[in-house]
């Protein structure tokens, strides 16, 4: 843990919304009043609150509504989230709060010619004769990020050479310290491929950037940016948003959800179900022309029935 105080860590965190969500003033005040609060209501402790403490805490909030606790315990789940993501403790309280039966929002969704679109202004960039560095470095982020449905932090934090040109899937170690199969598309080795050629070989990382690696905040940065000069809403696309278009769009494709489990790196099925959620048309057409039940084709049944002869 790092000893910092409350108080600091609560910018470090509203600093991090800010830029990954792109949160608008409202929702970061609302953000600073919940935390803040909880924070003074224990003295001082909230980034080093145990789950005795949390009880103690969400006890004084019997008297308001369920969605005000759902938000108060949202907003303190995830500054626990940022505080063990970033080192600055070694566990993770937040399973302490409630949860007072809200229910789950879809994640935003992306169209395909809304990453086509996205393609597109990266294709303009890369196929110069002489490409920017920093667009090289684009492409292979966005290609990575919706070619395998990788985690901001997993993307990041790539070691130079995890990714072999001649083997299509790469070994991530994910949430929990756990390693799953990331497959590869031929797109995305491509461009790490042309990237590599760019990054230091004494690099211990793909995406280098001063004495570490590339952060989530500037890869968030990035995505923002080329999605305005798309034409797409930046408030509309996230490293997050790219990974949940992988997925849908895996799935409306055919993919089996236990295999998007998989290489999305969930632990409970139920969390690949609620983010890879299948439009209604997909849904038709797999009853229309799967179920076995359904009337065979007009052409087909007029050939099976024919044959003259009256009733």
């Amino acid at each position: 843990m790092t000893g910092a105080s409350d108080r600091v860590l609560i910018e470090l965190f509203l600093e991090m919304l800010a830029a990954e969500t792109g949160a608008a003033a409202n929702t970061l005040a609302a953000y600073r009043s919940d935390i803040s609060l909880a924070s003074k209501a224990l003295g001082g402790r909230l980034s080093v609150a145990d789950a005795d403490l949390l009880a103690e805490l969400s006890a004084g909030w019997s008297s308001l509504s369920r969605a005000t606790v759902a938000r108060k315990a949202a907003a303190l789940r995830r500054f626990y989230a940022f505080l063990h993501d970033e080192g600055h403790r070694a566990d993770d309280p937040g399973a302490a709060l409630p949860r007072p039966g809200t229910a789950r929002s879809l994640p935003k969704a992306l169209s395909h010619a809304d990453v086509d679109r996205l393609f597109a202004v990266i294709a303009d960039r890369t196929s110069v004769e002489r490409p920017l560095r920093s667009d090289l470095r684009l492409s292979t982020l966005i290609e990575l990020l919706y070619g395998s449905g990788l985690r901001a932090t997993e993307l990041v934090s790539l070691p130079r050479n995890a990714i072999a040109p001649d083997r299509p899937y790469l070994i991530v170690r994910g949430k929990g310290g756990k390693e799953r199969l990331v497959p590869l598309s031929d797109r995305a080795r491509a461009a790490v491929a042309t990237w590599r050629t760019h990054v230091p070989t004494d690099s211990a990382w793909l995406f280098p950037s001063g004495k570490k690696h590339l952060t989530r905040i500037r890869l968030y940065q990035l995505v923002k940016a080329i999605a305005a000069d798309a034409g797409i809403p930046p408030d509309r696309v996230s490293p997050h948003v790219l990974r949940h278009a992988f997925a849908t769009h895996l799935l409306a494709g055919g993919a089996d959800l236990r295999a998007l489990q998989t290489m999305l790196g969930h632990v409970d099925i139920a969390t690949t179900e609620i983010y890879t959620h299948v439009d209604a048309s997909r849904l038709v057409e797999l009853v229309t022309t799967r179920h076995p039940l359904t009337d065979p084709a007009p052409a087909k049944r007029a050939h099976v029935d024919g044959g003259g002869g009256g009733s």
